[in-house]
């Protein structure tokens, strides 16, 4: 027969009261459950602040997250390193994760700000090859292997994009006339997101998207130096009285038409901000039309004859160095007032690929519209 031992009555209460102590200890101590992230519980506290862009715009949420509006309509949620992708986030809207190491640069026209943010090295892929540019950054980093040529935006090498892991492909508006094009680019699981810095309606507008690229880089901080430096310079032109003196930009086509911009081209604009007025004021700009139009040497001889000051624009056919070389093009240009007083100047052939150019060709109009002594970047004297 076997003897249990029991527990006297008042032993055997003790320990059940010690077992539920343990217990509730173990409960209490335990990890809290987190509420899961998701798209509807980001909560974004404040906005990146833009002067004169409004193409895009970027908003900010603790813990690194951005949501990224293009005027185009397209969406962005930008993912911090380390960081999970929130549940919930909609279909249209692309995830992009920091950080971007792999890019395909399209639109040549926002190299200039990878380079001035120093993120050159963040464009492993490019739609120019090293002779189709300008900036000499990008040209070395080609010919050294650092970033390979991936073909134009209407052919680009997939393989090859592939390849190198490109998380993010940057193209112009043109990528809209091939659009088969970007959507095999998501197909393969890289986001697109298309330039608009052209559809801004003020010339520094253009230059501010800066602030975009740097909020997908990393790097507000030098982007916000760089924009407030820029706008401190530019402030005492920009404030001064129009000097009234009119100014014709323009080249001429192989067919002898002569190619001016639209008044609400940028290039217009930025001669008004610099104190002239534009030749061809009444050359408004229609939706959907090219900034540009070409017109014929009577129309023009009309509308630029009596201006004070020719600008050629050398993007096409190469840089002039004298009046007779312009000449050679249309003797006509002889009876023109500019012509007569040595009010003929020329732009360099990096202008448009310099995009952050812009607010120096500002100042270099200044100097020519008001006659003062300085050293140009962008425009040039034909002698």
């Amino acid at each position: 027969m076997t003897t249990v031992r029991r527990l006297p009555l008042l032993g055997f209460a003790a320990l059940l009261s010690l077992l539920a102590l343990c217990g509730c200890g173990q409960t209490a101590n335990a990890p809290e459950t987190l509420p899961e992230l998701s798209w509807d519980t980001l909560e974004y506290d404040h906005s990146l602040e833009l002067l004169f862009a409004e193409q895009f715009s970027v908003d900010y949420c603790a813990g690194g997250y951005q949501r990224i509006a293009i005027g185009d309509g397209n969406r962005y949620l930008v993912v911090p390193a380390g960081a999970e992708v929130p549940a919930g986030v909609p279909e249209e809207v692309t995830v992009l994760r920091q950080p971007l190491e792999s890019i395909y640069l399209v639109a040549t026209s926002a190299m200039d700000l990878f380079r001035q943010l120093d993120a050159i090295d963040a464009v492993t892929l490019a739609g120019l090859d090293a002779s189709g540019w300008y900036i000499e950054e990008a040209r070395e980093a080609i010919e050294a292997g650092r970033m390979v040529y991936a073909g134009k935006y209407g052919a680009p090498d997939y393989e090859r994009i592939l390849d190198l892991e490109c998380d993010l492909a940057v193209e112009s508006t043109m990528i809209y006339h091939t659009p088969e094009v970007k959507e095999q680019l998501e197909r393969l699981g890289i986001p697109v997101l298309v330039e608009r810095s052209s559809y801004e309606s003020h010339p520094l507008g253009r230059m501010e998207w800066i602030k975009l690229y740097a909020s997908l880089l990393g790097k507000e901080a030098e982007s916000a130096a760089y924009f407030d430096g820029l706008i401190e310079r530019l402030t005492p032109i920009l404030e001064q009285e129009n000097t009234g003196k009119t100014v014709a930009f323009f080249y001429i086509t192989s067919t002898g038409a002569v190619n001016v911009r639209r008044s609400g081209d940028y290039i217009a604009k930025s001669i008004g901000l610099a104190g002239g007025v534009y030749a061809f004021s009444d050359l408004e700009s229609e939706e959907g039309a090219k900034s540009t139009m070409n017109m014929q040497m009577e129309s023009f001889y009309e509308g630029a004859r009596n201006a004070d000051i020719l600008i050629y624009n050398s993007a096409i056919d190469g840089e002039l160095q004298t009046v007779d070389q312009l000449l050679e093009k249309s003797g006509v240009l002889a009876d023109f007032k500019a012509v007569r007083e040595g009010n003929v100047w020329c732009t360099g052939k990096n202008l448009f690929q310099e995009s952050l150019g812009l607010g120096d060709l500002i100042t270099d109009l200044h100097t020519v519209l008001s006659g003062e002594d300085g050293g140009l970047t962008y425009l040039h004297h034909l002698d």
